[in-house]
C-alpha cells in the first residue's frame, strides 16, 4: 500500500497515512508537481492514463506525485519523472502552494505541493499505466485552452497556473528557455 506524508501548513511532517485514505478524508499531505519546458519555451503536458482512480484522461503538468517516507521531495521528483515520463533533467525548485479540492465524488486532494521546473528537449518515454499521451504547448495556448475547456484539465494545474506563468516569465528573462 502506498502511503503519503501528512504535514501541517508549514510542511512539517505530522504522520503517515495510506494514500487512498488520505484522499478520502482530505488530510493535508506532501506532494510535488514538475513542469518541463523544451528549449523553445513549450510546456510538456501529460494526459493522465484513463484508468487512474481520479482525473483519468485529463491533461496536466509534466509529472506529479508524492514523496515516500524518508525521501527528499527533490529525489522523489527525479524518481517519478523517470518512472512516468522516462526522462531525466536538472530540476529547480520554484515555489510551493497548498490547495484543497474535490477531484471526483468522494476524493479530495489536499496537498502541500512543491513545484519544480526543468528544461529538456528529450522525447518522453511514457509509462502506459500512468500516462496516456503527451503534447507540447505554449503558455498562451494552455491558458486559452484552460479558459475554453476547463474540464479537460486537472484541478491542481488550473489552481497553480498563475504562479507557473510568473516562474515561466522568469525562466524566459534569465535565458533558460525561448
Amino acid at each position: 500500500m502506498e502511503k503519503v506524508i501528512l504535514v501541517d501548513s508549514n510542511d512539517n511532517q505530522v504522520g503517515i497515512m495510506e494514500k487512498m485514505e488520505a484522499h478520502i478524508s482530505g488530510e493535508l499531505h506532501r506532494a510535488f508537481s514538475i513542469f518541463i519546458f523544451n528549449s523553445k519555451g513549450e510546456l510538456l503536458l501529460q494526459q493522465r492514463a484513463l484508468n487512474k482512480y481520479h482525473s483519468g484522461g485529463k491533461w496536466t503538468n509534466t509529472c506529479c506525485s508524492h514523496p515516500r517516507e524518508n525521501e527528499h521531495t527533490i529525489m522523489a521528483a527525479h524518481r517519478r519523472l523517470k518512472e512516468e515520463m522516462g526522462m531525466e533533467c536538472k530540476l529547480e525548485y520554484g515555489f510551493n502552494f497548498i490547495y484543497r479540492t474535490e477531484v471526483t465524488e468522494g476524493i479530495l486532494e489536499h496537498e502541500f505541493d512543491h513545484v519544480y521546473f526543468g528544461v529538456s528537449d528529450d522525447s518522453p518515454i511514457l509509462a502506459p499505466l500512468e500516462v496516456a499521451a503527451f503534447r507540447y504547448v505554449s503558455m498562451g495556448e494552455l491558458s486559452n485552452d484552460i479558459r475554453l475547456n476547463p474540464g479537460e484539465y486537472t484541478e491542481w494545474l488550473k489552481i497553480c497556473l498563475e504562479k507557473v506563468i510568473v516562474y515561466y516569465k522568469k525562466m524566459l528573462s534569465d535565458g533558460y528557455i525561448g
